[in-house]
C-alpha cells in the first residue's frame, strides 16, 4: 500500500523509526485508541521503559507520527510542483499529488488533521503545516498577484480548495467513488474550481 512503512525487524540504534513505523502498522490496522508505547515496545523486542528514550508519553508519539506524515505530504507536493507550469496544470498536479495521499494514509492524514489543531501543537508542527498546506496558500496567492483567480483572503481560498479536495478523498475512503475514479476526476475537479459551474 503506499506509503505504508516496510515491516522490518528493530535493529540496534533504529527504535525510534521502528517505533514510528509500527505505530504507523497500528494506526492503519486499529485506529489511534489502539496505540500503547507498552505494546509497541513489545512488538519491537524491547523493554517497556525503552520507548521512553525516544517519546515521553502517547501524546508525543502522536505528534511525531503526525510530523513524519506531514513529511511525506510535504515532499510528494514538493516533487510534484512545477512553479513553471500553467496555473491549472500545477494545481491539477499539486492536487494529484495530495490526494494520492490522502488515499494511501487515511487514518495517518486524520490524526495529521487532529495533531494540528491539538492545543499543544508545537512550533515544529506548525512549520510541517506551513511546508504543506502553506505551500498550496502561497501557489494562490501568487496566482492572486498574477491577476489568475480572484481576490480575496488567500487562506480562505486554501481552506475551500482543500475541503474540495478532502471531500472527494472522504466519498474515495467510504466506498462513494472508486479511488482511481477520484484520481481520474481531479483535472475536472481543479477546472470546477477555477473556472466555476456557470456557462462561459
Amino acid at each position: 500500500m503506499p506509503g505504508m512503512p516496510e515491516s522490518r525487524p528493530y535493529h540496534h540504534g533504529d527504535l525510534r523509526s521502528a517505533l514510528l513505523a509500527g505505530a504507523e502498522r497500528t494506526l492503519r490496522e486499529k485506529g489511534a485508541g489502539a496505540l500503547s508505547l507498552r505494546e509497541l515496545a513489545r512488538e519491537a523486542g524491547v523493554s517497556h521503559a525503552a520507548p521512553g528514550r525516544h517519546f515521553k508519553d502517547k501524546q508525543a508519539l502522536l505528534d511525531a507520527l503526525a510530523l513524519t506524515g506531514y513529511d511525506r505530504l510535504g515532499q510528494a507536493l514538493a516533487d510534484t510542483d512545477d512553479p513553471a507550469l500553467p496555473l491549472q496544470r500545477r494545481l491539477t498536479a499539486l492536487a494529484r499529488a495530495y490526494l494520492a495521499f490522502a488515499l494511501g494514509n487515511p487514518e495517518l492524514l486524520e490524526l495529521m488533521y487532529a495533531r494540528k489543531h491539538h492545543p499543544g501543537a508545537s512550533e515544529q508542527m506548525a512549520a510541517a503545516v506551513d511546508r504543506t498546506v502553506g505551500s498550496l496558500e502561497r501557489v494562490l496567492a501568487d496566482a492572486q498577484r498574477r491577476g489568475e483567480i480572484i481576490a480575496g483572503d488567500p487562506h480562505h481560498l486554501t481552506l475551500m480548495t482543500g475541503a474540495a479536495l478532502q471531500g472527494v478523498a472522504s466519498f474515495a475512503a467510504t466506498g462513494m467513488l472508486a479511488p482511481e475514479a477520484a484520481l481520474d476526476g481531479i483535472e475536472d475537479l481543479v477546472h470546477l474550481l477555477l473556472h466555476g459551474l456557470k456557462p462561459r
